[in-house]
């Protein structure tokens, strides 16, 4: 059987993020394990980053609280965190220091150039990753309710 104590939900507050933080609460609640959020912004390069930073903050604030809210009403326990660096790097070892047994994030289904121009934060941590990594790709024109993911049956370490 599958024995979750902790889990990661990397955010990007998109449409495949909500549909997989819907999941992580869900599995969190099932198997009373901690609920870890992380947001990760790439490192700031120029001044109009630093405006467009502030502008984000103010509705990623909004975005987490919701968040915390629809945690809360599921009774799972949640940690959030906010960090700066490479997106896959820093949810690596945000799940290496939490000791996190699986790790459940959206992806935006980037395919071709787009793929290769702005590669897939979601397929480096899932090759790189020292637990299971969930997958969810939401449709964009269905709601969140009907987004599908596969979990897996086990793991091995």
């Amino acid at each position: 059987m599958l024995s979750l104590h902790t889990i990661l939900h990397p955010t990007d507050f998109s449409v495949g993020s909500a549909a997989a933080f819907r999941l992580a609460s869900a599995l969190a609640r099932d198997y009373a394990a901690k609920l870890v959020l992380v947001t990760v912004y790439p490192p700031i390069m120029s001044e109009v980053e630093v405006i467009a930073r502030a502008q984000r903050d103010r509705i990623d604030e909004d975005l987490l609280g919701n968040l915390q809210d629809l945690a809360a009403d599921a009774g799972v326990a949640v940690e959030f965190r906010v960090e700066e660096g490479s997106p896959a790097d820093m949810i690596l070892a945000v799940a290496e220091e939490t000791h996190a047994d699986l790790i459940v994030m959206g992806t935006h289904g980037r395919s071709g150039f787009r793929r290769l121009l702005m590669g897939s934060v979601a397929e480096a941590v899932n090759r790189k990753a020292r637990c299971p990594v969930v997958t969810i790709r939401a449709p964009e024109n269905l709601p969140h309710e009907q987004a599908s993911a596969a979990i897996p049956a086990a793991t091995s370490k």
